[in-house]
């Protein structure tokens, strides 16, 4: 079993949660303190707290600053958290692995409804990610969440429950009229074993049927 903490440790166990191993040497806090207090130009750049992580599959991790300013990952077998500029002027509102891997690559929100896309090969240690902007029209609503249904088929949803679906691979986007006069916010999408999933405001949820 593995454990994270919202701080940033990671604990495995071996033995059904009698004894719990940390995989990461400092947590994030201690990561950000100690290069905000390196002297390093810019360093200050990489403050405030982590808002949420998400693991994929081999067990590799995302987290996105609470500032949408930066976000970290980590990778099994690093002794750290490793920061990373967003690359753009825009918040970062959320990121996520592409079908759940890192070996397919990262998408990413911001504010003001961009979606970017990084394609297979992505290296988490890398300072730069090779992400690319999807033609997606939101009308200026945030995207909230990003999720692959096939190799080529992407759904994101968002704000004023705003649903948009892609047959390429997340390159283009078109606007999908399924929660169209639902009112409220979606915020997040899934799909597993059991089908498609959206949740949204108000205990709103959503089932996918292709």
């Amino acid at each position: 079993a593995e454990m994270i903490t919202s701080s940033g440790a990671v604990y495995t166990t071996e033995n059904a949660g009698r004894n719990w191993k940390a995989q990461v040497k400092e947590t994030i806090d201690a990561t950000l303190n100690r290069i905000s207090s390196s002297g390093v130009s810019g360093a200050s750049y990489f403050t405030g707290s982590i808002v949420n992580e998400q693991r994929d599959s081999k067990g590799a991790y995302l987290a996105v600053s609470s500032r949408g300013n930066f976000f970290l990952t980590w990778e099994p077998g690093q002794d750290f958290w490793i920061p990373h500029n967003r690359g753009t002027p825009r918040r970062i509102q959320n990121m996520g692995f592409v079908r759940g891997d890192i070996k397919n690559g990262l998408w990413m929100t911001l504010n003001g409804g961009k979606l970017l896309v990084a394609d297979s090969g992505v290296d988490l240690s890398s300072e730069e990610f090779p992400f690319t902007e999807a033609n997606i029209k939101t009308g200026g609503y945030g995207i909230t969440d990003v999720a692959w249904r096939t190799e080529n088929e992407v759904w994101a949803v968002g704000g004023s429950n705003t649903m948009f679906v892609s047959k390429d691979n997340g390159k283009s986007f078109s606007f999908d009229k399924s929660a169209n006069d639902i009112p409220g916010n979606l915020y997040n999408v899934k799909f597993l074993e059991s089908g498609g999933w959206a949740l949204g405001s108000n205990g709103l949820l959503l089932k996918y049927e292709g």
